[in-house]
């Protein structure tokens, strides 16, 4: 198959969303999810899929030095990869700009690193070549905790803000991809262009789908839109919507054009509900045909069963942890117990401790009496007092846990000391930082400054 793989993998600029996660020592790529870079979730996908050749492309030059190192030892002998540095704060689209002249396949596909699915490249990419199309994006069901792309950093906030979704407009056969606004950009009304319905027949409205950034591009298509458009940033806001705008521009309008309410004065409301927009007229496969500057706009879509989550932001990265060592266990790519979790074989535990399912504990870690971990992630070498209760939470590698502290719903990063009777709830913890014995924290994010650093 005739494709070139583009791994987007970010660097340290998304410091932002996922602070204090991520750090000059682990970039975006590299945060682990159930004890694995993230990175490795995509890369893994690929290789399923026999895609073996790819660039992975970095923001930043020592994030990118980190990324090579890490990826010439995991996947030394099963990949051909070659890691490329570009400036940090392009997008998406801007990163993909950079590259452009390394593109010389006649299909590029396009995987964001962050992305965690059990969704075959493959398929994607198959779907893509047979319907002949421009682009071809994956779009899968919301994940349970709402969108990826507006998730916020703790279950308080989630229940309490409203969710935007993606409001995307297919044709009766579910092939092609004839509308799309971002959450971010969705106003009270769809606005559709009336052509478009005239030209295909009949439009059915979805807002129960995310874009998870797994794309499929004709090579001369995109690098033209990349050069036209050099404002373009984002792959998701800007390129993939401007190309199914542009997909029908010599298909006949039958009328001026002008864009118009095809839905009535409500908003499509964002509980997965679907409306069909129709002229009543049968479709019109000739209005896809790629004469006179027309192109095709394809959507492969996943069926709910699958699994699909994006780490973009705090509470994503606490979800697809959860998910992975819970319902979604499959990706991972361990072998869990009889008693549905993972104790490393040198990991010590002490008298009366509790291991739950749903957990994993890992190398050369030990834990003291009287503990009790649940729905919990702890990562290499972890350091571990008595009476420690850690219930929905990662704890990172090198941690010291002392006596008597109570976690719950946090992220703690490498090389985190807690001391004596600290008690975090919902809070996340930068790498290096010391809480201070007895101190109760809830909801914060704790962080040393750059001059400690």
């Amino acid at each position: 198959m005739d494709f070139q793989v583009v791994v987007l993998a970010g660097g340290t600029s998304d410091s932002e969303k996922l602070c204090p996660l991520v750090s000059k020592d682990v970039p975006k790529a590299l945060l682990p999810v159930a004890n694995r870079p993230v990175l490795s979730y995509a890369l893994d996908l690929l290789e399923a899929s026999d895609l073996k050749d790819l660039i992975v492309v970095v923001e930043g030059q020592e994030a990118a030095q980190l990324v090579d190192a890490w990826v010439s030892s995991a996947y030394l002998d099963r990949l051909r990869v070659e890691v490329v540095v570009v400036s940090e704060d392009l997008g998406s689209a801007g990163a993909l700009r950079a590259i452009s002249k390394r593109l010389t396949a006649n299909d590029i596909l396009v995987v964001s690193g962050d992305l965690v699915t059990d969704v075959l490249p493959g398929a994607v990419a198959a779907t893509h070549r047979r319907n002949g199309a421009a682009v071809t994006a994956l779009l899968c069901s919301v994940p349970v905790s709402g969108p990826s792309d507006t998730a916020s950093s703790s279950g308080k906030d989630k229940a309490k803000k409203p969710t935007r979704l993606n409001i995307v407009g297919l044709d009766k056969s579910k092939q092609f991809l004839l509308h799309i606004v971002s959450g971010t950009d969705v106003e009270k009304d769809v606005q559709v262009h009336k052509r478009k319905i005239q030209a295909v027949g009949q439009m059915e409205i979805r807002s129960d789908l995310m874009d998870a950034h797994l794309y499929a591009f004709k090579r001369t298509i995109l690098q033209d839109v990349l050069e036209q458009k050099e404002a373009y940033r984002s792959i998701r806001l800007e390129v993939l919507p401007y190309l199914v705008r542009s997909q029908l521009r010599s298909a006949p309008s039958g009328g001026s054009g002008t864009a118009v309410d095809e839905t009535g004065s409500s908003a499509v409301q964002s509980s997965g509900n679907l409306q069909c927009l129709s002229q009543h007229r049968v479709i019109a496969p000739s209005a896809f045909k790629q004469d006179g500057g027309g192109h095709r706009c394809c959507a492969y879509i996943a069926t709910k069963s699958k699994y699909c989550h994006r780490l973009n932001s705090i509470q994503s990265y606490c979800d697809i942890n959860r998910d992975v060592i819970g319902e979604a266990s499959h990706l991972s790519g361990y072998s869990f117990s009889a008693q549905n979790n993972i104790i490393h074989p040198s990991s010590v535990l002490g008298s009366k401790t509790t291991i739950g399912p749903h957990c994993i504990l890992a190398e050369g870690s030990q834990l003291g009496d009287k503990c009790s971990v649940k729905r919990s992630v702890i990562g290499r070498h972890c350091r571990i007092g008595s009476n420690v209760k850690i219930v929905n939470s990662v704890v990172m590698n090198h941690v010291v846990i002392e006596d008597g502290c109570h976690i719950q719903g946090s992220v703690v990063c490498n090389n985190v000391q807690l001391q004596e009777r600290a008690v975090l709830k919902d809070c996340q913890v930068g790498a290096g930082y010391i809480v201070t014995g007895g101190s109760e924290h809830k909801a914060e994010s704790l962080a040393r400054k750059y001059s400690e650093l």
